[in-house]
């Protein structure tokens, strides 16, 4: 039987050793020095040289703590991608127990090569893809393949089998494991061979883009370039021009190229990630990798799994059918509440009276292997059962479903197994599809048998009525439990046949049973799901379904989940005869997609790539992880997720709620808009300070502000309050607009003319107030004391402007934002101090300002944003609220 290590050891030579593909990572030095090729941050160390230069060491340093937070935040995330495939082959089994020279042996998994037989056993990884030869009971958890929850049955087929595809009885997967049973099978692929090869494959081929946001700040960067080259030139030639000493206009420059570069904007930018960060984590949306908090703001697409993302995956008897009546069960998922109803009117009912009823959950109880706890039956009152909280569930979902009816109706396992001891066991098994039990007690001894209702029914000659009267199973009857079975299929429910027989002896080969009743269970929608979904809508998100489940199952689940209106849906099998450009032309019509493998997801994810849609795909098993990684944000499961998919992901639902995937999208659009407000108040002001000391040397003016006063500005208008108008609350209207285009630029919207224009008037304020008091007969201290309150003053006005795009000042919540209120305070007192301390004074060169100059210095620095808020008041009335 199986291999000599000679022809094992010849095989290897020739195959490979059954090791996943390995790809060389990069070094941590190469990762780190790799982060400074951004455009923002070259011009950041070109600000820090130009600092050192000019004696500003200490602004020098402040630029580098900015550029190496940045540095370390993408590193983190780059060298954490690149161990992924690590995790993958982490998965693998370490050794195997395989036949050579006709010996059971335990040789280490690598070793492993085609034709090798292989012995697995409950509790076994499976070490490569291998055709059963033979199984007793067998049952797989594949679930890292195909993202079912629910153990596989395994059974012998064609020995000679080959193909491994997914989802094949005789067939079990490398990376794989065995929860029940034993088998013998015969290994057909190693390696990179194996379906866990070829999902680490396509996750060694994927190249992460990058995200809109990094897009858009690149963009940024280099529009900030331009500014700054041509500003330097501008002011240099215009002095040259006419007549200055080139040296004295060098210095003169000095305060012009600290007013031009936003050093502020990386900082500002990353701290407004981060705490978009902190508040996704308090509900429950773990964030990998910073940038991808915006991305999800930008999401068109949303291509969700459909166990425990949309639905509880946790199985639910909602109905049972005797012959004569059925029962409707309330509750979902293993909630201790819920009650058991009758018809369709849902007439509350007593279980116990009900004889056909409590008979059929007795023998789903008693002919189960699955545990229950941690619940109390407070109230038996008229089938309902009182108490909060959930069951604990040992066991397969199908009988801990049933377990968890039963309990609604009063009935739990630890009495009826006091009253009814098991005598013998029949397990379940894939060949005859069903399970027996004997039990002895007072009344008698009774086997209770339970099972598909095709391999049930026909051993049956009785059924019990409602009144618990037995009578003959006449062909009407059958034909009636069958189509009512077809019926319930129909709407996706799992139906059982449960049915008794009393005998003292233990047959479970046996004919003459006496039928009970069916039950229907279903892994129901979650209630948030719904919600969310019908959000989606409203922000004209769509969502898809992608599964490993049947169609119809899928279908069903959609339905309910009010995903399923007016798409269509289509199988893996079908994707296969599609071409990628017949997929593209059609993938807007298909809302479920079912039977996928890990090759149709990531088809899937690129197909709506190409058509421009920004995607969000969630996963949990190693089949999702290579479409995970491929979408502009890669979303895991924190409860269910296996770790080779947290790794590939951006973003980890540590509740495993598409709710909580929602909630997060409405952060991201947030969070872009919050950039873009404190990015059009930075550059506004950039742009005033910029112009101010431009406008005063063009005109031959003194300087109009010195290097000192210039800090002064950066430092109470940069920080603080750019920092919290990254803060504010996303707008009440935020997720009843549709997403942005993936095509669409960061100075979209007219925002690059409100920045020039605004940064215009705040320059224009500024030497307005410079030369009135002069003019007034100030000093030339004077005169700059007065243009730095009027620069700060109309910076501080104008960041309750950028507090929204499409309402002026007199439209929008100017106490909404407790931190900006905060921020804006501690600036202008800043500002005071600078003025009215003496110490103060010295540093920044101020003097007092009369009451005249001051008025003078306010009055410039209102009068635009309040000539502005009245015209957006009387000629954009639709803007005011």
């Amino acid at each position: 039987m199986g291999l000599t290590e000679k022809e094992a050891a010849q095989r290897l030579k020739t195959e490979g050793g059954n090791v996943l593909g390995d790809k060389k990572n990069a070094g941590a030095v190469r990762i780190f020095i790799g982060q400074f090729k951004d455009v923002m941050v070259m011009i950041l160390l070109g600000a820090t040289v130009v600092s050192v230069l000019l004696g500003e060491v200490s602004d020098a340093v402040t630029i580098i703590l900015i550029v190496l937070l940045n540095a370390i935040l993408g590193f983190i995330q780059e060298f954490r991608t690149e161990h992924t495939l690590e995790s993958l082959r982490n998965m693998t089994a370490p050794t195997a127990k395989c036949y050579r020279d006709g010996e059971l042996r335990e040789i280490e998994a690598a070793r492993l090569v085609t034709e090798d037989v292989i012995e697995l056993e409950a509790g076994d990884r499976v070490p490569a893809d291998c055709v059963i030869l033979s199984a007793a009971g067998f049952f797989c958890d594949e679930a890292i393949l195909t993202g079912e929850s629910e153990a596989v049955a395994k059974r012998a087929g064609l020995a000679t089998d080959t193909d491994n595809s997914l989802n094949k009885h005789n067939i079990v997967y490398c990376g794989t494991s065995a929860v029940r049973g034993t088998c013998r099978a015969r290994v057909i692929a190693t390696g990179r061979r194996t379906q866990m090869g070829r999902i680490s494959d396509l996750l060694a081929d994927i190249d992460k883009e990058l995200t809109p946001l990094q897009k858009r700040l690149a963009e940024l960067g280099k529009v900030v370039a331009v500014i700054c080259l041509v500003v330097c030139i501008a002011v240099f030639a215009a002095g040259v021009l006419r007549g200055e000493d080139v040296f004295d206009m060098l210095m003169k420059g000095r305060p012009i190229a600290i007013a031009a570069i936003p050093e502020g904007l990386p900082a500002t930018v990353t701290i407004a990630l981060a705490l978009a960060v902190s508040r996704m984590l308090k509900q429950k949306a773990l964030v990998n990798k910073l940038h991808s908090v915006e991305t999800l703001g930008c999401t068109s697409v949303i291509c969700s799994d459909k166990t425990g993302t949309i639905t509880e995956n946790k199985m639910t008897v909602t109905e049972l059918a005797t012959v004569g009546s059925t029962y409707y069960f309330s509750g979902m998922g293993y909630r201790r509440s819920g009650e058991v109803t009758r018809g369709e009117e849902n007439i509350a009912v007593n279980p116990v009276a009900e004889k056909a009823l409590s008979e059929t959950l007795r023998c789903g109880v008693l002919c189960s292997d699955a545990f229950i706890s941690g619940g109390k039956a407070t109230s038996r009152r008229r089938g309902a059962l009182s108490g909060h909280g959930e069951w604990e569930v040992t066991g397969d979902p199908t009988e801990a479903a049933i377990l968890v009816a039963a309990a609604k109706a009063g009935m739990l396992k630890t009495t009826l197994e006091a009253d009814s001891p098991r005598l013998k066991e029949y397990p379940f098994d894939s060949e005859t599809r069903f399970m027996a039990v004997h039990v002895g007690g007072n009344s008698g001894r009774r086997a209770y048998f339970k099972g598909a209702e095709e391999v049930i029914l026909p051993r049956c000659t009785q059924y019990m009525s409602d009144s618990g009267e037995l009578l003959p199973l006449t062909y009407a009857v059958r034909s009636a439990i069958s189509c009512r079975v077809t019926e319930m299929s129909d709407r996706a429910l799992r139906v059982l046949a449960l049915a008794y027989c009393d005998c003292e002896n233990f047959d479970p080969d046996r004919g003459g049973l006496v039928f009970l009743g069916l039950t229907g269970m279903l892994d129901p929608p979650r209630e948030e799901a719904k919600t969310a979904i019908r959000k989606c809508a409203a922000a004209s998100v769509r969502a898809v379904m992608i599964t490993g489940d049947h169609k119809n199952t899928a279908v069903a689940v959609a339905k309910k989940a009010g995903l399923f209106k007016g798409g269509m849906a289509i199988t893996g099998a079908e994707l296969n005869d599609m071409t990628d450009e017949e997929l593209d032309r059609n993938i807007g019509k298909y809302t479920v997609f079912a039977r996928v493998e890990p090759i149709h997801k990531l088809r899937i994810v690129r197909s709506f790539k190409r058509r421009g849609d920004i995607v969000t795909m969630t996963g949990d098993g190693v089949n999702d992880a290579p479409a995970v990684k491929e979408a502009d944000v890669g979303v895991a499961m924190g409860i269910t997720g296996t770790d080779v998919t947290k790794q590939a992901a951006d973003v980890i639902l540590l509740d495993d709620n598409l709710a909580t995937l929602v909630n997060a999208v409405e952060q991201g659009r947030g969070v872009y808009a919050n950039i873009r407000k404190f990015v059009r108040y930075l550059l506004s002001c950039n742009i005033g300070e910029v112009l101010t000391m431009f406008g005063g040397i063009v005109m031959g003016m003194p300087i109009v502000l010195l290097p000192a006063q210039i800090l002064l500005v950066n430092l109470v208008t940069d920080g603080l309050p750019a920092i919290a108008l990254g803060l504010e609350p996303p707008e009440k209207d935020i997720m009843s607009r549709p997403p942005r285009r993936s095509t669409e630029g960061f100075f979209s919207g007219g925002l690059m003319w409100k920045i020039v224009f605004r940064g215009i008037f705040i320059g224009l304020s500024t030497l307005a107030a410079f030369s009135l008091v002069m003019r007034m007969g100030g000093s030339l201290e004077a005169g700059r004391t007065a243009a730095l309150v009027t620069l700060i003053m109309s910076q501080l006005i104008h960041v309750f402007e950028c507090k929204s795009e499409r309402r002026s000042i007199f439209g929008v919540d100017l106490l909404s934002n407790v931190k900006l209120l905060l921020a804006v305070a501690v600036s202008m007192a800043a500002l005071a101090a600078a003025v009215l301390v003496p110490q103060l004074r010295g540093v920044f060169d101020t003097v007092v300002l009369t009451r005249n100059e001051l008025l003078t210095a306010l009055g410039l620095s209102a009068a635009v944003p309040v000539l502005s808020g009245l015209f957006g008041t009387v000629f954009r009335p639709g803007e005011r609220r």
